[in-house]
């Protein structure tokens, strides 16, 4: 008889040490739960920071920037007769800059879209740069578009408000 009490006791036990690591355990998932849930977030706040900053890193870069040719250095400038060559050769630069899409529009004065080529800038107010058809969410950051122009035999800095505006990935691309 007493031995059977003893079996029962054990097996009791047995089973209020199953419960606690249970109960444990599910405490501990709930704790890594709560804690890894703006994770997620998180890391799409980080690229859409690094793409804003690289928005303005491009604009400031020696590919794109106006420099000195426009009268002393000039900060989120963009010389837009570099940019046409850089158009053209953008096959060199294919793994250089981490983004989906480079675009530069004019936004001041407002026209209808048209995409820059050879044959019609400058009149035209968007120049695709670097396009792939991905998935991605754009950045863009206002600047100046600057090129030289002539009148009457002089040469003179037509600068027009634009924007830079770049399309990263998501997830492990961005």
């Amino acid at each position: 008889m007493v031995s059977k009490i003893a079996q029962m006791k054990i097996q009791q036990m047995i089973f209020m040490l199953i419960a606690v690591t249970l109960f444990f355990v599910l405490v501990g998932m709930f704790l890594l739960v709560v804690s890894f849930s703006g994770i997620q977030k998180s890391a799409t706040e980080l690229c859409e920071k690094n793409a804003m900053l690289l928005s303005t890193k491009l604009a400031n870069s020696p590919e794109f920037s106006c420099g000195e040719a426009f009268g002393g250095i000039k900060i989120n400038c963009i010389d837009t007769d570099k940019v046409m060559v850089l158009k053209d050769s953008i096959s060199k630069y294919r793994d250089f800059w981490d983004v989906t899409n480079i675009e530069v529009r004019k936004i001041f004065p407002i026209s209808e879209e048209k995409v820059c080529n050879k044959g019609n800038y400058p009149n035209c107010n968007l120049i695709k740069v670097k396009s792939k058809e991905e998935e991605g969410i754009y950045v863009s950051n206002f600047v100046s578009l600057c090129r030289k122009e002539t009148f009457e035999g002089r040469s003179y800095d037509k600068c027009e408000l634009g924007k830079i505006m770049i399309k990263y990935g998501y997830g492990e691309e961005c």
